[in-house]
């Protein structure tokens, strides 16, 4: 951890840089950070630190997907809930844009705000209780941290992303969606209790039954109305192996009705599906599922794969320890940091896609698509249940069964070319999703515009602008994806 600057300290880094941090309307003018001293003299005591250097400003200003850079004036690393509520009364004083941040693992800027406070959300860290039913934790803590701590107790979230190095608040603020999505829903229809710091500044707890109308704002809300600082969350008795089995498939309409098989009768605990490249072109199908158990008790093999039609011979079945299956993509993300790719672009593409309109939608797009314009990246293509799902922002088609259809894609060669080109593939991608029924997942790299977010919210539009105006009036919280822009008009920069 860094030392904490002095005020003064602060202070002088923000005269001596001069960033350009945004254009004032009264002033007529550009505004840089020189200007601003006379703002942050009037800082709050905070538990944690505020850094305004460089190296800071600029890491804070890249995400996962390295597309949007947007430099904020302020990144705080809170010592405390209470510096966060701090933190947004004195931006909400001064006018000041903020945005949390967790793993920074957007893909299009969500986590960034330019001329703004970013609130670096890791040093919220702390796990404060893990019970028979349910733990409470920061935001900031990991979910392979949370695993660490329960398993030893016989426990598990119920649902998890397949990469667990994300933290809590912001996979919550989201969705979190995963191979067990088919039998207990994404990980914030998992949320019993959370604590929240709306953009008044105020402190709040809500739930299902206390203060629920916050509680379904935020939940899947895009950062919109509040920052989750805390969460209870819902644990269930945890196997300590898992059977994975990855069955290979030619057909796509044969692939697809064996998923449905598996998550209708629930015989396995996790079921997902990649698209695989031929080496002579084109695609064949994998379907890969997993069996948690307990020795003595094992999976039986003959009742698992009973009626599937996947080709013979191909398949492949491994046991690995519980925690190891969930972790499996630790070593992937290591190398490809080591070679530098982990680094590179990543243009993501996430669609919600009707269960009737599947097939039809991934073929035309499968039959364009080479490793080229994927950048070797992974292609989900998985089907969960929509009766699973509670949250109302969580936005999904209007059928029993809908299929995650991801082009996880990396741009190779990292360059601007590369990425308008497959960024403009997405957007004709959501289009025909969008007009088949279906619905983006909002981690993805798509440009939208407000038209864009009113017709995926649809009849929860007016609901998210009503409790923006309730519990963000000044507009100031997570503008990266500019979702609601017209709450506060003659908001200006500092």
């Amino acid at each position: 951890m860094k030392k904490n600057p002095s005020r003064r300290q602060i202070l002088q880094g923000l005269a001596a840089s001069a960033i350009v941090i945004g254009f004032s309307i009264d002033q007529c003018c550009w505004v840089t950070s020189a200007n601003a001293v006379s703002i942050f003299e009037k800082l709050p005591q905070l538990d944690g630190q505020l850094y305004t250097d460089s190296e800071t400003l600029a890491s804070a200003s890249v995400d996962f997907g390295n597309i949007i850079h947007r430099q904020p004036i302020a990144v705080l690393y809170p010592g405390s809930i209470e510096d966060i509520v701090q933190i947004i009364q004195f931006a909400r004083t001064h006018k000041i844009k903020v945005a949390a941040r967790g793993q920074a693992h957007s893909t299009r800027g969500q986590s960034q705000v330019e001329a703004g406070i970013v609130i670096n959300m890791s040093t919220l860290n702390k796990i404060h209780f893990v019970g028979t039913d349910r733990a409470v934790v920061d935001a900031g803590v990991l979910w392979s941290q949370l695993l660490q701590q329960t398993l030893p107790q016989g426990l598990t979230p119920p649902v998890l992303t397949d990469y667990i190095g994300l933290s809590i608040g912001g996979t919550l603020s989201v969705g979190g969606i995963g191979g067990a999505t088919h039998r207990h829903g994404v990980m914030v229809d998992n949320v019993l209790e959370l604590k929240v710091v709306t953009g008044i500044g105020q402190l709040e707890t809500c739930s299902q039954l206390q203060n629920s109308h916050l509680y379904e704002s935020v939940l899947a809300g895009l950062g919109q109305c509040g920052i989750i600082v805390q969460a209870t969350v819902k644990l269930i008795p945890a196997a300590t192996n898992a059977r994975v089995f990855e069955l290979y498939y030619d057909d796509l309409a044969t692939f697809t009705r064996d998923q449905r098989l598996l998550i209708n009768d629930e015989r396995f605990d996790y079921v997902e599906g990649q698209l695989i490249a031929k080496d002579t072109g084109g695609w064949r199908y994998m379907l890969e599922a997993a069996s948690f158990y307990t020795p003595p008790n094992v999976p039986n093999n003959s009742y698992l794969l009973a009626g599937l039609n996947y080709n013979r011979g191909t398949e492949k079945i491994e046991d690995k320890t519980y925690f190891d299956f969930l972790n499996r993509l630790e070593s992937t993300v290591a190398f490809l940091n080591s070679i530098g790719v982990w680094s590179f672009p990543h243009p993501w593409v996430d669609l919600f896609v009707p269960n009737s309109a599947v097939e039809t939608l991934v073929a035309e797009v499968a039959a364009s698509l080479t490793l080229a314009n994927t950048g070797q990246g992974p292609i989900l293509l998985y089907p969960v249940k929509t009766k699973r799902f509670q949250l109302p922002l969580f936005r999904i088609p209007k059928e029993k069964v809908m299929f995650l259809f991801s082009i996880l894609r990396t741009a190779d060669p990292p360059d601007s070319s590369t990425v308008t080109k497959m960024m403009n593939d997405n957007r004709k991608i959501f289009e025909q999703n969008r007009d088949l029924g279906g619905y983006i997942y909002p981690i993805s790299s798509v440009p939208f515009s407000g038209d864009d977010w009113k017709q995926h919210f649809g009849s929860c539009w007016e609901k998210l602008v009503s409790a923006k105006r309730r519990y963000d009036p000044d507009n100031l919280l997570t503008p990266g994806q500019g979702i609601i822009q017209a709450l506060a008009p003659n908001q200006t920069a500092i």
